[in-house]
């Protein structure tokens, strides 16, 4: 007999249990890592007892919601398989955890939360962790005391974990180990310090900026088997650092990337299913879908979607699961801006092109493009912008993108100073020019602080013309 993870995977794999392509993936790699652990390679091993110990743990858990509460929780065969692979995978030598971290995608209502304080509880109680803190984060402090209270409420309800924590208003304790559980918020006076052994990121989509992920993973590297754990439903900001996870994500699922640190379960719809067929929904619901309660709950969600185009969004992301571009028309799934990409580009050695710039001082960006026609009809941009240094954390914090990682992913360069300096804006494009050998037609700018930027390139030779991005006020001459 096999034990819960592998029979989920076994069962998955089979079609016995209807699943998504990323859920697949995640079993497969169940396997692949089975046949090849404990080698010079691979030097991790599965340890089924260690599974057993956490699920006894949890057995002493009670739901605190809705008409379960204050009964003994009990795991789904798919939160049995996430359990079991991030506290059954340890180094063959030192016994210490595989994964670091995880990164959990599921639908709305399908358990989320109940099983992030439970997760809570045993790496504060069960883990043997001496001075384990626990932190349960967001970006609001109202978001941050979620899965803290459903934790304090659990511990509360179980003679048997109760008697061994105290809980508070604003921490549960367990004195026997000098440990705590506290919520965490970028509200929170001061985050210097911290030296968690649990980072709980729960709804990690509606993060603005990633912070708190930051602030938990520096603090990490004194203990000797931390854990992140995110669990999120999708969203429809694809500019949040939780896609850009997801994204991550999902390259180490289908191999393109490799990290053998890092758990990842994605429940949702594959592409080419239609949403209008129900029996696909519980690749995105594995828990909700499985009653006919929750069927009808999403039954209705899908009808109301479909009579008001407004809500069609959020249903998608929060019952679907599925990442949605915000568009105030709708919206517009990501793969038709992809579609426009090429994994290499053309050879534009000594090609003609058209350059256009958009001058900023402070606060804004200053970017440059390249454009190139190729004769097939496509056209080829090579876009950079900049910054300066002095007003990065400010960009950083109005606009709530991560601007700092751009700038290490080369994406934007950062200029010394507080103002953008032009003249290395100038230096920049010809240097492009020169390197490259390309033959620029016309140089296209907004003429918003660009004079002398305008001129001094015009004393280069370029052709210079002024394109405004705002409408031109008609002169008094033309309204009389």
């Amino acid at each position: 007999m096999s034990d819960k993870v592998t029979k989920y995977a076994e069962d998955v794999l089979a079609g016995r249990i209807v699943a998504g392509h990323y859920v697949k993936l995640a079993c497969e790699r169940h396997f692949k890592d089975l046949d090849r652990q404990g080698t010079e390679d691979f030097p991790y091993i599965y340890e089924e007892e260690l599974v057993e110990r956490v699920y006894y743990f949890f057995s002493f858990c009670k739901h605190t919601k809705g008409e379960l509460a204050g009964t003994a929780l009990e795991l789904d065969d798919f939160q049995k398989f996430i359990i079991g692979s991030v506290f059954g995978w340890i180094h063959q030598e030192t016994g210490l955890r595989r994964f670091r971290k995880a990164y959990v995608q599921l639908a709305r209502k399908n358990g989320k939360s109940t099983l992030l304080s439970a997760i809570g509880l045993y790496m504060l109680v069960g883990d043997g962790e001496d001075g384990a803190e626990i932190y349960c984060t967001a970006s609001k402090k109202e978001q941050a005391r979620i899965v803290y209270e459903d934790a304090k409420t659990m511990a509360d309800r179980s003679r048997d974990i109760g008697k061994r924590v105290k809980t508070t208003r604003d921490a549960i304790l367990f004195k026997a180990r000098n440990s705590k559980m506290v919520p965490l918020s970028k509200d929170t006076k001061s985050l210097d310090g911290l030296n968690p052994h649990l980072g709980i990121i729960d709804e990690y989509h509606a993060h603005p900026t990633s912070e708190m992920y930051d602030v938990i993973v520096s603090g990490m590297g004194q203990r000797l088997q931390p854990l992140l754990f995110m669990i999120t439903t999708a969203g429809f900001d694809l500019s949040c650092p939780c896609f850009t996870e997801y994204e991550y994500c999902t390259k180490v699922l289908e191999g393109t990337l490799e990290n053998e640190r890092y758990f990842i379960f994605i429940a949702q719809m594959d592409k080419e299913d239609d949403s209008n067929e129900a029996s696909n929904w519980i690749k995105a619901n594995p828990l909700l879908a499985q009653t006919e309660k929750g069927m009808e709950y999403l039954r209705e969600e899908w009808k109301i979607a479909q009579d008001v185009a407004e809500k069609m969004r959020s249903v998608l992301t929060k019952n679907f699961n599925q990442w949605v571009d915000l568009k105030e028309n709708g919206y517009m799934p990501m793969n038709k801006w992809k579609a426009c990409g090429v994994d290499a580009l053309p050879d534009l050695q000594g090609m003609e092109c058209f350059v256009g710039v958009d001058l900023s001082k402070k606060i804004d960006l200053t970017s440059v493009a390249f454009e190139f026609v190729l004769e097939d009809g496509r056209y080829v941009v090579l876009h950079h912008s900049f910054l300066p240094e002095d007003t990065l954390a400010e960009k950083r914090q109005t606009d709530k993108a991560p601007y700092d990682l751009w700038v290490q992913q080369g994406w934007i360069t950062t200029t010394d100073g507080a103002v953008v300096d032009y003249r290395y804006i100038m230096a920049y494009i010809k240097r492009m020019i020169r390197e490259n050998e390309w033959k620029v037609r016309e140089i296209c700018y907004d003429p918003y602080n660009a004079t002398q930027f305008a001129q001094e390139m015009e004393t280069e030779g370029f052709t210079m013309v002024e394109i405004r991005q705002g409408k031109m006020m008609p002169s008094i001459l033309e309204i009389v």
